[in-house]
């Protein structure tokens, strides 16, 4: 049979196939709804082997489809409009004003956590807002970090100077621990939310990562160190848009492309960049499974009389770690037996350096399925607590006295939708973790079965880790 006929003959079985996982209607759940969060009672297990189902056939799908359906699915771009870099610092002086004005109002405003902006603004608008605006628009956070515009003031009064090149073996290790660091205070901390606490937080790590700009310049650092620079200019690779950067205008041109393209040439990440993206799915993991039932009976505690975050701060901080571990060993184990199936030439760092991007949509689809509800509720707060930022009565938005609907996020028929919602997310997340995986797989192994094999390991692995993800969503939790 030709290689024309064999072609044809995988897309005749593949596009039916997929067609008929679109088309399969979605189960009804039933839910109990309380003020303090969604207890699912039935049927969640259709909905898990329903998303494990979903990725698994999604692997299917691509191993039948032509070799080169990922090199052609992912070249598709449509060039928009061109604009330049000019008011790039201005924005980012803009912000910097802003982030000023929250460690003010933390330090002097209300010491309510829903009525003073800082906490809202950076565990709520920063935190889950940006990430969702990041995956979906580009970049955002290279014209909105509240450091560039006060380095090109620096840069301009005082000329530039010359800056300490970093080690090449430092990769960006100072931005993995900074995340841990930052993970720690966000899901360990007795008060991370408390607004004084919070603004000393904030202030000291923008003086030290502007001085760290400041000695290792600011590309440099941005790339190594600043780690929302690095967390959001990966998540930001998977954007609706990108914009092809012109050298000599300082500008560049912004298309509408496919989720994943701008991986299609992409190099493998250092050992460092891999842990950074093991780390940031795994905190949110642990977030996750840190208020269960389930992790709180392992250790004897009562979940139904929460002692606290500072009784718990040890057992917090092992599982952090030890969520990490588990992950990366499986990760690396997937990587290392799919090498070995597919008896590759390449080595374990080049191979799991690339795979590893195929993390960011999973990471990204956790991130706004966890913290969809604090976005929807929170979110509400932080408009109202921006109009007036230090509790003096002011209404400069015309937000101050709005009423807040908690209700979207309570309520048999909000938990309904809210958790179909999350969970669509999650198994999106995971199918396009998939492809992407598949299209990577094939810069390793241009020979069709040994891509295919390759990548069955780290298949088995997302098909357990969407199980997993859907478990936490399901399962009873406090707070």
């Amino acid at each position: 049979m030709s290689s024309f006929a064999v072609e044809r003959c995988r897309l005749a079985i593949a596009i039916p196939f997929a067609a008929s996982l679109i088309l399969l209607p979605p189960t009804p759940a039933f839910a109990h709804a309380s003020d303090r969060g969604h207890v699912l009672l039935l049927p969640t297990g259709y909905y898990v082997a329903g998303g494990a189902l979903a990725v698994a056939a999604s692997f299917l799908v691509l191993a039948l489809l032509p070799s080169d359906f990922p090199a052609h699915f992912w070249r598709r771009r449509l060039p928009l409009f061109a604009f330049g870099d000019g008011a790039r610092a201005i924005v980012s002086l803009i912000s910097f004003a802003g982030f000023a004005i929250l460690v003010a109002a933390g330090l002097f405003g209300s010491r309510d956590p829903l009525s003073n902006p800082l906490p809202l603004a950076i565990w709520t608008l920063l935190w889950v807002g940006l990430v969702l605006l990041q995956g979906l628009l580009g970049n955002l956070w290279s014209w909105l970090n509240p450091w560039y515009g006060p380095w090109r003031v620096i840069s301009r009064l005082f000329g530039k100077r010359q800056t300490w090149r970093p080690p090449p073996w430092l990769g960006c290790w100072p931005a993995v621990v900074l995340f841990f660091a930052f993970a720690w205070f966000e899901l360990i901390d007795p008060a991370p939310d408390d607004p004084a606490r919070l603004a000393w937080a904030a202030g000291f790590y923008w003086l030290l990562s502007f001085a760290a700009m400041l000695v290792f310049g600011y590309r440099d650092w941005s790339r190594r160190g600043e780690f929302l620079a690095v967390f959001f200019a990966m998540i930001a690779r998977f954007a609706l848009f990108q914009r092809n950067e012109v050298e000599r205008s300082g500008g560049g041109r912004l298309s509408l492309c496919w989720p994943g393209a701008k991986l299609s040439d992409t190099a493998p990440l250092s050992l460092s960049g891999t842990a950074f993206l093991l780390l940031a799915l795994s905190s949110v993991s642990f977030d996750g499974l840190s208020k269960t039932f389930f992790w709180l009976g392992l250790f004897g505690l009562n979940p139904l009389e929460f002692p606290g975050r500072t009784a718990v701060i040890g057992i917090g901080s092992l599982g952090l770690v030890l969520m990490f571990v588990l992950l990366a060993a499986a990760f690396i184990l997937a990587i290392v037996l799919g090498q070995r199936l597919a008896g590759s030439p390449h080595s374990l760092s080049q191979a799991a350096g690339l795979l590893v991007w195929s993390i960011v949509p999973i990471a990204l689809a956790y991130h706004v399925a966890h913290y969809l509800t604090a976005l929807l509720v929170d979110g509400q707060y932080a408009i109202a607590a921006l109009s007036d930022p230090f509790a003096l009565g002011w209404n400069l938005l015309g937000t101050a006295g709005m009423q807040i609907e908690a209700g979207v996020a309570a309520g048999a028929g909000s938990a309904w939708w809210l958790w179909n919602l999350q969970a669509g997310v999650i198994i999106a997340g995971h199918m396009l973790a998939v492809l992407v995986a598949h299209g990577l797989a094939w810069r390793l192994h241009p020979v069709p079965a040994r891509a295919a094999l390759s990548q069955f390991p780290l298949t088995v692995l997302m098909i357990a880790y969407t199980v997993f993800g859907l478990w936490l969503l399901a399962t009873p939790s406090v707070g």
